[in-house]
């Protein structure tokens, strides 16, 4: 009961005094220093800030298909593509680093987000760190002359081909999770499959998954190449993965599950309201239903529960989605991104509240009474999904 209160006594307001500290300290201490003076900080409560030895991990997969990472990963995408204006690309680079000397293992990117500029970024970023982190990419949009066509090609002949060009872009000898991007019509899913089972027995890939795919098509791709993981939308605000059975196959095969957008692309932080404005040039929410100002505003009441919620346990509307996801089953890792050290440090204290299944239960049921206003993609965009 002690533990609770002093939870209760936690507010935004000393969490975000807590990350000014620890973000000083960052600053102004050398690189090799920066890890020992976090696990030295002591704050006021149970609050910590989170040390690379206090990371907990997961293990996507099983079999020789197992892929050991930390609890939570980092998407690198929104850091310069579709999340308005970019940082300055040398702090871009200090926030990845912070994460990794914070405990991160799992750096997720993809050949379509620039596309290219995102997994060159990840690579200059994280080549210090070969052999200590992994880093995702994907295939499957085509990418012409560096732009993308919007045409869907997972032939083998092209897997091989994007393959050579992200271990170049990432500056590594082999893909640590090479994830079928999107389904590609025109290309037999165990075709895909048989060829990714070839680049891991050539040492080039070490594990696959696929994104946004249906219940048959995993165990179709399975029967051919044990999946590692499968990477799809999946949020208080989007639960499709429940109720189409792709969780239901990841557990009855023993494959890992990775949500991307686990904050629904930020919303579900607080920060965003009706009179946000997206960058038209470098922001793809513009063109999605849900972030319209009269979707916003309905959609802001998710957001109250999830704060009042959140009031209870001293934590913020963004830990508790990611909370949430997190006590859904030990096989799932969400991948937030960020371009702040404040939220990098507020995703991973996610990892020490404890709030009982009963509670998430009751969180559960409060948001689905609030009915979710817009679609999550376009009508073009949907048409990719669910295959």
């Amino acid at each position: 009961m002690e533990d609770r209160k002093e939870q209760k006594n936690v507010g935004r307001r000393g969490f975000l005094k807590t990350i000014a500290a620890t973000s000083a300290m960052f600053a102004l201490q050398p690189a090799v220093n920066k890890v020992k003076a976090a696990n030295n900080l002591i704050t006021d409560g149970d609050l910590l800030a989170v040390e690379q030895g206090d990371m907990q991990y997961r293990v996507l997969g099983t079999g020789k298909a197992a892929f050991k990472v930390s609890a939570l990963g980092f998407g690198v995408m929104g850091m310069n593509y579709n999340r308005s204006q970019a940082p300055d690309r040398q702090k871009c680079i200090r926030i990845i680093h912070e994460a990794v000397e914070r405990g991160v293992t799992l750096f997720d990117t993809a050949i379509i987000y620039g596309p290219l500029r995102n997994e060159l970024l990840a690579g200059e970023a994280l080549a210090p760190f070969k052999g200590k982190v992994n880093i995702t990419t994907k295939f499957g949009h085509e990418v012409v002359d560096g732009k993308s066509t919007g045409r869907q090609d997972s032939s083998p002949k092209t897997i091989r081909r994007y393959c050579e060009e992200s271990l170049r872009r990432l500056r590594i000898d082999s893909i640590p999770l090479f994830y079928q991007h999107r389904f590609d019509p025109k290309t037999p899913v165990e075709e895909v499959a048989a060829t990714i089972g070839d680049l891991i027995k050539e040492g080039k890939v070490q594990h696959w998954g696929m994104c946004e795919v249906n219940a048959d098509t995993i165990r179709k791709a399975h029967s051919i190449q044990p999946l590692t993981a499968i990477q799809s939308e999946y949020h208080l605000m989007h639960r499709l993965v429940e109720e189409n059975d792709v969780l239901e196959v990841c557990r009855e095969l023993g494959i890992g599950f990775v949500p991307y957008s686990p904050i629904n692309r930020g919303f579900l932080g607080g920060s965003i309201n009706e009179y946000t404005i997206f960058d038209p040039n470098n922001d793809n929410r513009q063109t999605l239903p849900r972030f319209q100002p009269d979707a916003i505003r309905a959609n802001t009441r998710i957001v109250n529960v999830l704060q009042q919620f959140g009031h209870k346990y001293g934590m913020t509307s963004s830990q508790v989605a990611l909370g949430w996801l997190m006590q859904k089953a030990p096989w799932i890792v969400p991948i937030p991104g960020t371009t702040k050290s404040s939220h990098l440090i507020e995703n991973l204290h996610t990892l020490h509240f404890n709030v009982s299944p009963e509670e998430w239960n009751e969180l559960e049921v409060a948001v689905t009474a609030i009915p979710v206003m817009g679609d999550r993609y376009n009508a073009e965009q949907q048409r990719q999904v669910g295959h």
